[in-house]
Parts: structure tokens; C-alpha cells; sequence
């Protein structure tokens, strides 16, 4: 089959449309009469003396000579009848591929999309790396963030979407002087294992305390800008000259997350990137008709892109209540059509389209300096990529109306449910119902923490300091000792090394001990350790209980949340839902 028809058979991987040509020794993007040309150039023709090769699966007609195959002066020895061809050198033969699930394939945003573009024609396309290197801007994280993700840990990026409307026709939206505030800012968070992500929503009117920013300016000295308390979440990008590392100490400092890098669009991302695509398919519930967002649709499933698409995600009058966390859940939908378009086999098939998709992603994203190149974008790209988008969940920040005021106008953190799900994101755990990972901590929970518990009074431990903050271990032990009744406990200092997680080490025949401090601590079966006892002041056997990091204080249960508290709003990317 050749590059034409590989590229419009199904389940096809769009790498197989750039082909090698045996006379140049350069490779091809080859591309269906009917698509439109990519803006790589082609390569050189060959020289009048170099002769073209027959084509595959032909042979020359008797009594014809052969034409000589550059590479190839001495002919190849005979092959048994029935026996495969030999490759020409430079062509390898071609092993079956293993046939990828193409949820896998998906490939998050617009990072994902030039990973997957890049990967495909890593070995021509050199020129057009520094091609699209060129198209990207990026700015000073001002040491913000964690300093750039790693492939070994779980991932938190920070989308942002300003409101500044610089670009063809987009001073006509709204206030056309606007410096470009956070006027939609999504942290992602992507598992460990990458078998999850959460993208959590922050409402651009949520009342926070905006840190003091040390800014990088243009001429590269450094400002410090002095933070505000008390004010709009959408005032920690733009306002008073803050960067976008000013928004990231910002959600820092909201949920104790730190985010690894950030990712910055504009009004022209949204039209660009879903004409990149061909449109994205949305479904409304009613008839839409908002005169402010310029966005008129009837009832049903409609295909956007460009301004269309801009209007989409900017209407909030229109849906709900009228408001920016109605108009929050409509941009969750519309990513969620836009990941599943970018999954789509219409999509990863298409060379042209992917080309136009990186095109257009680096033009419209501005990023922080640990992903200034391509080479960086590829390699977040293909982690983001290795996630099914049924495993990515869209919730929004718990809120209330601010009670301070008479007309409501701004919102406040639900403090009853916003901290468990800012926890849920620091200790990696799922939105989603990943299956593998229950099965697995709800094995290691029931043979762990069930059973019998022994008296208080009866339960021995040596507590060490292996990560928390000074004088816990003591403060743990006047706790047990004083309102618990665990009077056979002692400090044992410092640990020889630290740890990320609190841990309790024991014996087998100490299981009933370690299930009770288990239970009066709050710790998860999988900070239960079975092991080997220590000998104690006493000269008995006792269990060993290290305090990591994540020990909060004495009585803070050390257990995380095992499931969004009841009354979030969430939904799954794969799912195709309705605005009303």
C-alpha cells in the first residue's frame, strides 16, 4: 500500500506518512492528492544520472535491463521461490506494529499535539523544529515553580487564559484595554503513574490574598510587586504589571500545590487552534443567544471553530445562572470536545492537520523558561499522552457566595470541602474510579487495618522525627501519652533519613498494637509497614513510628481523602454533555 493509502486506512499511525526516498536519502511527508500541502518543503529531485527506482512489487518486463538501484552496484543473490524480497538498504522491512489503544493516543492541549506532530518526523524535519522554536514565547517562572516537571513524579500545570484582546478582531470584545487578566486559570493535575488527571477549575472572582510577585522585568532586573489581600483571583496576572509567575505563587499559596509549569493563551489559542482541528462538536440544551459574546445557536449538536468558537467559551449570560462558574462549566465542556477531537483518528491521521496544530499551538501559547523549546514541549507532550481521557475529570473549586456582600458579585472558598479537595490533588489521588488502583489500596486497607486492636495502654512505640517539623516527635508523644493513654511510647529522636510519608513499622505478633495507633492517628493501611519490632528504653519490643513529611500535628489524621466530598461537580472528557 502506499503513503496515500496508509494514510486513509483506519487505525493507521500518522508516522507511516513520512516516507524515506532511496535516492536523496531524505525523508517525505507524503500526503493525499485531495489534502492541502504542508509548508515543508520537499525534498531535492534527484540528479538526471540517478535513475528511479521500479515500484514496489513490480519487476522490470523480460528482455528490459533493470535500472541499477543507487546503494545496490552488485546484485543481490538469489531468493528461494515464495521467499519475501529483500529491503533495499535504507528501507527496513516493516514489522507488524503492536496496535495502540487510542485513548493513549491522546494527546493533551496543544504540548501534546506538537509531541505527536515532532515524533512523527523527528528524522526530516530539523529545519521546521527551529521553525516552530521560533514561533514560541515564553517568560521568567521568577522561581515560582517547582522548576519543570519530571517524568518520575506526578505533574501540575497551570493553563491560563487571558482577557487581553490583542489580535485580529478581538477588540471588539468587551474591554478592549485590558491588560490580560487570569480570566480562566486551570491547574492539571496528572498522576504518577499517569493513569489520572484532575483539571480544577479556579473561578476568576474567588476572593484570595494575592503574595508578593519578584518579577524579572524587560531589561531583566528584578521588581518586587507588592502582593494585596482580600481581592479578585484574576488580579494575580496583568494588574500592577504581575506575570504569570505571580498567578502560580498565587494558586500556591490557594492550595498548597506548586504548580511545575505554566502555559499561557489568549483569545486568538481558542480560534486558531480549533480551525488547526477542523472544529470541535458541542451540544447545547436549549437555544443559545447571548448579544455579548456575539454566540447564537439553536438547540443540539453543532461543529465549531475560529470565532464561533471564542464566543463559546466567553458566554456565561446565556447558561445557568448567568454567571462565571456557569460559564466555567461551558469551557470545561468545550475542552472536553477538544481532547476528544484531538484523540479522534480524523485527527491522528491527518499529517496536515497536526502540522497546522503545532503551527498554531506555538504561535498562540506563551510559556514559562523551563519550556522554551520544542524539544521540551515534545517530552511533556508524550507524558500527558500517556493518559485515557476517561481518567481525566473536570471539577472546579469548591465555593460559596461571599457572605460580605449585599449584591452578590464575588465568591469564597467552601472551607468544608474546598481543603479536601486540594488534599485529594497533594496526595495524587483520582477524581475517577481507576479501577487497578482501588482494587489495590482496598486490599492493602483491609489486611492492614482490620482485625483486633489492642488496649492503648498496652501498645508500645518509639517515635522518630524523619521529615516533620521540629519538636513533632515530642508533641506527638505528649499527645498519645496525655489524651490517649499510650503511656508506653517514647521520643526516640531523629531518623537516619527523611521521609515523604509517615510510616509505623511492626511485627507480626504486634498487628492488634499497630491497628489501634493506626486508628488513634488516622493512618492508612498503606502507611503500615509489617516488619521487625525494636528493642526500647525498657529493653522490650517495641514498634517504630517515623513522622514524614505530610505529619500535620499531633490528632491531624494522616489518612487523604479516597474520593471527591459530596456536592463537587465533576465530569469525565470522554463524555459528551449538554449546555443548558
Amino acid at each position: 500500500m502506499d503513503a496515500q493509502g496508509r494514510g486513509r486506512a483506519d487505525d493507521i499511525d500518522p508516522a507511516d506518512q513520512w516516507v524515506l526516498n532511496p535516492n536523496t536519502g531524505e525523508y517525505e511527508l507524503r500526503l493525499g492528492p485531495s489534502a492541502p500541502q504542508s509548508g515543508v518543503p520537499a525534498p531535492r529531485k534527484p540528479r538526471p544520472s540517478e535513475a528511479a527506482p521500479p515500484a514496489r512489487g513490480r519487476t522490470a518486463a523480460p528482455g528490459r535491463p533493470r535500472p541499477e538501484t543507487p546503494g545496490r552496484a552488485v546484485p543481490p543473490p538469489r531468493r528461494r521461490r515464495g521467499a519475501p524480497e529483500e529491503p533495499l538498504p535504507g528501507r527496513r522491512g516493516r514489522r507488524p506494529a503492536r496496535k495502540a489503544s487510542k485513548g493513549r493516543k491522546v494527546l493533551l492541549w496543544t504540548g501534546g499535539a506538537m509531541a505527536f506532530v515532532l515524533v512523527a518526523g523527528a528524522g526530516a524535519a530539523y529545519f521546521y523544529i527551529e521553525h516552530l522554536n521560533g514561533n514560541i514565547a515564553s517568560v521568567s517562572d521568577d522561581g515560582a515553580s517547582t522548576g519543570g516537571f519530571e517524568k518520575d513524579k506526578a505533574i501540575n500545570i497551570l493553563l491560563i487564559g487571558t482577557d487581553k484582546r490583542t489580535g485580529k478582531g478581538n477588540e471588539d470584545y468587551g474591554d478592549a484595554g485590558s491588560v490580560g487578566h487570569a480570566d480562566t486559570t486551570i491547574l492539571l493535575h496528572v498522576s504518577k503513574d499517569r493513569s489520572n488527571a484532575t483539571a480544577l477549575s479556579i473561578p476568576r472572582d474567588l476572593i484570595v490574598d494575592v503574595p508578593d510577585c519578584p518579577t524579572t522585568q524587560e531589561d531583566g532586573t528584578q521588581k518586587i510587586i507588592p502582593g494585596t489581600q482580600q481581592v479578585r483571583f484574576n488580579t494575580s496576572l496583568g494588574q500592577d504589571g504581575r506575570t504569570p509567575s505571580c498567578t502560580m505563587r498565587t494558586v500556591t499559596e490557594l492550595t498548597g500545590v506548586k504548580p511545575d509549569n505554566f502555559m499561557v493563551a489568549d483569545f486568538n489559542a481558542v480560534k486558531t487552534l480549533t480551525s488547526a482541528v477542523g472544529g470541535v462538536e458541542v451540544c447545547v440544551g436549549k437555544d443559545l443567544d447571548d448579544p455579548d459574546s456575539h454566540l447564537k445557536l439553536s438547540k443540539g449538536t453543532h461543529t465549531i471553530e475560529g470565532e464561533q468558537a471564542l464566543a463559546f467559551v466567553r458566554t456565561r449570560h446565556a447558561v445557568g445562572f448567568g454567571g462565571d462558574l456557569s460559564r466555567i462549566g461551558l469551557q470545561q465542556q468545550f475542552l472536553s470536545a477538544l481532547m476528544r477531537k484531538l484523540k479522534s483518528n480524523d485527527t491522528l491521521t491527518s499529517p496536515s492537520k497536526m502540522l497546522d496544530l503545532a503551527e498554531a499551538g506555538t504561535k498562540a501559547l506563551t510559556v514559562d523558561s523551563q519550556l522554551d523549546s520544542i524539544g521540551k514541549l515534545k517530552d511533556l507532550g508524550l507524558e500527558l499522552g500517556k493518559l485515557n481521557t476517561e481518567n481525566l475529570t473536570f471539577t472546579t473549586i469548591p465555593v460559596i457566595d461571599n457572605p460580605t456582600e449585599k449584591v452578590k458579585a464575588t465568591v469564597v472558598l467552601n472551607e468544608s470541602t474546598a481543603p479536601q479537595v486540594f488534599d485529594m490533588i497533594k496526595n495524587d489521588v483520582s477524581f475517577t474510579a481507576v479501577k487497578e488502583r482501588k482494587k489495590k489500596e482496598a486490599a492493602a486497607v483491609a489486611a492492614r487495618l482490620k482485625g483486633t486492636k489492642a488496649p492503648a495502654s498496652e501498645v508500645r512505640v518509639r517515635i522518630l522525627n524523619g521529615g516533620a517539623v521540629a519538636g513533632s516527635a515530642q508533641e506527638t508523644l505528649s499527645w498519645l501519652q496525655n489524651e490517649e493513654g499510650v503511656t508506653k511510647s517514647e521520643n526516640a529522636g531523629n531518623a537516619p533519613a527523611s521521609l515523604a510519608k509517615t510510616t509505623l513499622e511492626y511485627a507480626p505478633d504486634q498487628a492488634d498494637q499497630a491497628r489501634r495507633l493506626a486508628d488513634l492517628m488516622g493512618l492508612s493501611g498503606s502507611a503500615m509497614k509489617p516488619g521487625e519490632s525494636v528493642t526500647n528504653d525498657q529493653g522490650l519490643p517495641a514498634m517504630t513510628l517515623t513522622l514524614g513529611k505530610d505529619f500535620e500535628g499531633a490528632g491531624v489524621s494522616l489518612t487523604a481523602p479516597t474520593k471527591a466530598p459530596e456536592g463537587v461537580q465533576k465530569s469525565t472528557a470522554d463524555k459528551v454533555e449538554c449546555a443548558k
